[in-house]
């Protein structure tokens, strides 16, 4: 008898009540996810209510611990509940989990590892973004094309999907970064062998005027990433030959 497979999303959460609630009831709408998971990020709003409200289950974390953090803290709950695979989603609204389906489809039937949602692939909508964000991607596209010679359109998109296989080396990795993994984690993965795709989906701007990449955040992010890019490609884990770990 096959037992039937194990999907979660996990959304990691700060400050992020006004949207919470109809993110987690949108997911918990779909038939083809089991569980929603919100890691709070040690929010000191009502997060944790709504999402629990809203049917979530809830991982609070003592303190601010940072975005990669949150996710890593998931991929552990989803590692230590056997899941075959999980879709990570945003909790501010700016993600659709209408596309969720076509996620695991390309994990289960198409047999990839990674599959990272792009707001810029199939013409949905025009996203706007700030342009030193868009410097940033647009460099970090450079980089990854340069190092693996594959084009990424959207290597800082945080929706995302994973197998299980990606999910237990992220849960048991010491090297996972606690602020923001992006291009440096598909040159890892990609470097060690697993499949990465991206698929088409739509985005919305941020509703509640927060994000990551405000104020000097930007400068910070593109240091941190380059010397993160420079340990993936020279540390622990350097290979450019596609093999499997």
């Amino acid at each position: 008898m096959m037992l039937k497979k194990k999907y979660i999303t996990i959304i990691p959460a700060f400050n992020e009540e006004a949207k919470i609630a109809e993110v987690v009831q949108k997911i918990r709408s779909m038939d083809i996810i089991d569980e929603v998971v919100v890691i709070d990020d040690g929010s000191d709003d009502r997060t944790i209510i709504k999402a629990r409200d809203a049917g979530a289950t809830v991982i609070p974390l003592i303190v601010h611990l940072g975005y990669g953090a949150a996710l890593q803290t998931g991929y552990k709950y989803a590692h230590n509940h056997h899941c075959d695979a999980v879709v990570q989603i945003d909790g501010d609204g700016q993600h659709d989990p209408q596309y969720i389906s076509d996620f695991i489809v390309k994990i289960e039937k198409d047999g990839y590892d990674v599959v990272i949602g792009s707001r810029f692939l199939g013409g949905h909508r025009h996203y706007r973004v700030a342009l030193t964000r868009r410097i940033g991607m647009r460099f970090f596209q450079f980089l990854i094309l340069l190092f693996i010679r594959k084009r990424f359109t959207d290597p800082t998109s945080g929706f995302q999907a994973l197998h299980k296989n990606v999910i237990d080396f992220f849960a048991k990795s010491n090297y996972y970064p606690p602020d923001y993994p992006d291009a440096d984690m598909i040159l890892l993965l990609y470097n060690l062998g697993f499949k990465i795709v991206e698929i088409p989906v739509v985005m919305y701007e941020s509703q509640t005027g927060k994000s990551m990449h405000s104020g000097l955040r930007p400068l910070y992010y593109m240091v941190k990433m380059m010397l993160s890019i420079f340990s993936v490609l020279f540390g622990q884990h350097r290979t450019f030959l596609r093999k499997k770990i």
